[in-house]
C-alpha cells in the first residue's frame, strides 16, 4: 500500500474513533458503561480552545517538558554507561547488579516519598523519578545488547591491534545501538507515565498537576484536555527517539514488510526477466557449498 493510501487509513482510523466517542456520549449510553458521565468531543474541543489560548497551558507544557528532558537524558547516559559497565566486567556485575535487581522492581511512582526526604525541591525529587523511571529499561536492553554481540567482531579489533577503547568504540556500541534505543523508546513512555504521576502528588505546575486540578474541581473536560495533551506528547516525543535510532543505524539492512508479498527467489526473478548469476544457481541435491556451510556456522555462532 503506498504512503499516502496507509496515511489515510491512520487518519479514517482516527476519525473513526472520535465518531464513536461523539456518539455514545451524545446518546448518554449506559448499558454498563457509563458514557453518560463522560465529556463529548465537542465539550473537549472548546475546552482544548479555551486552554491553549490562556498562559497557564504553555507554562505546563514547558515544565513537563522540561523535567522529561532532563530525566530521560540523565538516564540514558547514565543507563547506557551502567549497562555496558555490568555486561562487560564480570566485578562490575557482582557489584552493580544486586543492588540493581533489587531496586529495579520497585515502581518509580513508589519512590515520591524518597525523592520528598531526599531533595530539597519538588521539581529536583520529580526529575529524579523520571530519571529512575527510564533508568531501567535502557540497562536492561543495554546490557543483553552487548551481550548478545558475537566476539568475532572483537577478535578481529584486538588482531589488527586494537585496543579497549577502540573495541567500545568500533564493535561495542555500534552493535548495540539497535538494543539501545529499544530500551529508550521504552524509557521515553515509561518517563510519561511516571512524571505525570510525580506532579500529580508533588507538583506545583506541569500537565499532570493541571489535570488532577481539573478532576478536584470536577471538571472533566479539562481532565480529558490532559489526557490528550499527555497522548500526543508522548507520541511526538517516542517519535523522536525512534526516528534518531532509525539514522543512527542507517547501515543495518532494512526490510518493509508486506503482508501480500512473498519474498523475492531465482526463480520468481528469471521468470521477470532478470538473469540467473552462476553464483545464485541452485546447488544439487545432498551437496552444499563451501561458503554456504560456513556462512550457516558463522550464523549458529551468533545465535549463540
Amino acid at each position: 500500500m503506498p504512503k499516502a493510501g496507509r496515511y489515510a487509513l491512520r487518519a479514517a482510523s482516527l476519525a473513526t474513533a472520535l465518531g464513536v466517542w461523539q456518539l455514545l456520549t451524545s446518546l448518554d449510553i449506559d448499558l454498563w458503561l457509563r458514557f453518560s458521565q463522560f465529556p463529548t468531543v465537542t465539550d473537549v474541543a472548546r475546552a482544548f480552545a479555551d486552554r491553549v489560548s490562556g498562559p497557564d497551558y504553555w507554562t505546563d507544557l514547558t515544565d513537563s517538558l522540561t523535567r522529561i528532558l532532563t530525566g530521560f537524558l540523565l538516564a540514558a547516559v547514565l543507563g547506557v554507561a551502567t549497562g555496558v559497565l555490568v555486561a562487560r566486567s564480570r566485578l562490575a556485575e557482582d557489584l552493580l547488579g544486586p543492588v540493581l535487581e533489587v531496586i529495579r522492581p520497585i515502581p518509580a511512582i513508589a519512590l515520591v516519598p524518597v525523592a520528598i526526604l531526599l531533595f530539597p525541591s519538588n521539581e529536583q525529587g520529580i526529575v529524579f523519578i523520571t530519571c529512575t523511571a527510564a533508568f531501567f529499561p535502557v540497562l536492561v536492553s543495554t546490557r543483553h545488547a552487548v551481550r548478545a554481540l558475537t566476539p568475532v567482531w572483537e577478535e578481529a579489533v584486538l588482531t589488527m591491534g586494537g585496543g579497549r577503547w577502540r573495541i567500545l568504540a568500533s564493535v561495542v556500541l555500534p552493535g548495540a545501538l539497535p538494543g539501545i534505543f529499544g530500551g529508550l523508546s521504552v524509557g521515553i513512555g515509561v518517563s510519561w507515565i511516571c512524571v505525570i504521576s510525580a506532579e500529580m502528588i508533588s507538583g506545583q505546575y506541569g500537565v499532570g498537576y493541571r489535570t488532577w486540578q481539573d478532576y478536584t474541581v470536577v471538571n472533566y473536560a479539562g481532565v480529558f484536555v490532559g489526557m490528550v495533551t499527555i497522548g500526543v506528547l508522548g507520541w511526538l516525543t517516542s517519535t523522536a527517539v525512534e526516528l534518531l535510532g532509525r539514522r543512527l543505524t542507517r547501515w543495518l539492512p532494512r526490510t518493509s514488510y508486506d503482508a501480500g508479498s512473498r519474498p523475492r527467489n531465482t526463480r520468481t526473478a528469471v521468470s521477470a526477466g532478470v538473469p540467473e548469476s552462476p553464483a545464485s544457481a541452485p546447488a544439487p541435491r545432498g551437496a552444499k557449498s563451501e561458503n554456504a556451510e560456513k556462512s550457516e556456522e558463522a550464523r549458529d555462532e551468533h545465535l549463540v
